[in-house]
């Protein structure tokens, strides 16, 4: 009975090292240039992400809203599927409808649905970077 358990505590151990090492490896990301500093986004896994990931690379001209975000009315629709959200973080990367794309620089509560594309890793000084107005920002592909 003893070597049971530690086989079966083996095995448990190597499917758990396992899942998560796959979990890991398939994190995808992309690339947010503002001037010359570039951020890592960390992507969300939906139909969203795969068809914006087809676009990309694209610069565009994004427009200050609200005091907290900018963004961008792509040519075309995205798929979407948006979700009551409640807590905007600064760094989050959503689409707003089917074609608006959305980088916040401030956390603040909402009442409005978006869906969800990603978050940008180390976002401390976001807010500098977008800084008041427009912004040029480049989307890509890690790596490119």
């Amino acid at each position: 009975m003893y070597y049971i358990r530690q086989i079966l505590g083996l095995l448990v151990s190597g499917i758990i090292l396992s899942t998560s090492t796959t979990l890991a490896s398939e994190t995808e990301t992309m690339q947010i240039k503002i001037g010359n500093k570039e951020y890592s986004v960390i992507l969300n896994t939906n139909n969203t992400t795969k068809a914006l990931s087809e676009i990309l690379p694209i610069t565009v001209k994004m427009s200050e809203f609200n005091g907290n975000e900018k963004y961008y009315l792509l040519h075309n629709s995205l798929p979407s599927r948006p979700e009551h959200i409640g807590q905007i973080k600064s760094g989050d990367v959503m689409l707003f409808g089917d074609d608006c794309l959305v980088v916040f620089y401030k956390d603040f509560k909402t009442t409005y649905s978006y869906t969800r594309i990603g978050h940008i890793e180390n976002a401390a000084d976001l807010e500098q970077m977008l800084g008041r107005g427009s912004v040029t920002v480049t989307f890509e592909k890690k790596g490119q």
